[in-house]
């Protein structure tokens, strides 16, 4: 599948149905109480769920069909382990259970190996997250999961940590209404000190009092990372000319400062 096609494993997707919450819910009770109908028509109903999520790994070079079908299978699994009782929406539940399928299946064929035991421990505390956070109705502790195992917490974050894969910084979260919280915004920076806080004001106060032109030179010299030509050539004047403003901002700046 490429962008200019609507057709994945021989799906229409320009044809895929989206159910409203309401509907999704009906087909959730009656898939609880054995309807096979009910859990075929949810699934269909939220192939453009897994559609959405497929585009994220696009810039992968992998096979779409095959990712999609992975996907479906960890629809598949959230259609049938998700709790009709607690006060969460479907999708919510759904996209970490779909990216999560994904994301086992790249790491199953990725090119850096993983030791065979080490892979099969990780597995195991997934299962046993799963199995935890569906008994408890919440996420379960490290703790938890190595107990669950008969593990030390150390030996099963290795595990853990050994199969996950580096994603972008700017890869979504979670979304809701078409707003999308990213990987970044779950970073703090330890960086940001008062000191360094203090500085920025004082260095603002000191370019606020070059001209124009100088302030410019300045922004675009240590703030865009651009050459003395470049910045010649984009405001209209000779480098030498250039140097020479920066040479007396910087000189007035260090005074100030």
């Amino acid at each position: 599948m490429y962008y200019n096609k609507v057709e994945i494993c021989g799906v229409n997707t320009s044809t895929l149905k989206v159910l409203t919450d309401d509907e999704k819910k009906a087909l959730l009770i009656r898939v609880k109480e054995g309807d096979a109908s009910a859990r075929q028509e949810l699934i269909y109903g939220n192939l453009r769920l897994v559609l959405s999520i497929v585009q994220r790994f696009t810039g992968r070079k992998e096979n779409l069909d095959d990712l999609f079908q992975v996907g479906c299978i960890g629809l598949c699994k959230a259609v049938d382990n998700f709790n009709v009782e607690l006060d969460v929406k479907f999708s919510t539940y759904a996209v970490p259970m779909i990216i999560g399928e994904i994301r086992r299946y790249l790491r199953d064929n990725n090119s850096i190996r993983i030791s065979r035991s080490v892979r099969d421990l990780a597995y195991k505390a997934l299962q046993a997250r799963e199995e935890l956070t569906k008994e408890k109705s919440e996420e379960p502790t490290i703790e938890a999961i190595a107990t669950r195992l008969g593990e030390k917490k150390e030996v099963v974050v290795r595990a853990l940590e050994a199969i996950v894969e580096p994603i972008s910084l700017y890869e979504p979260v979670f979304t809701e209404g078409g707003d999308s919280i990213y990987v970044l915004d779950q970073i703090s920076d330890s960086s940001s000190s008062d000191e360094i806080w203090l500085e920025n004001i004082v260095l603002r106060e000191a370019m606020k009092r070059l001209s124009a032109r100088e302030q410019k030179i300045i922004y675009m010299r240590y703030y865009m990372n651009k050459t003395q030509m470049e910045i010649a050539s984009e405001i209209g004047i000779s480098q030498a000319q250039v140097s020479r403003l920066e040479k007396a901002a910087l000189k007035q700046m260090k005074t100030q400062m």
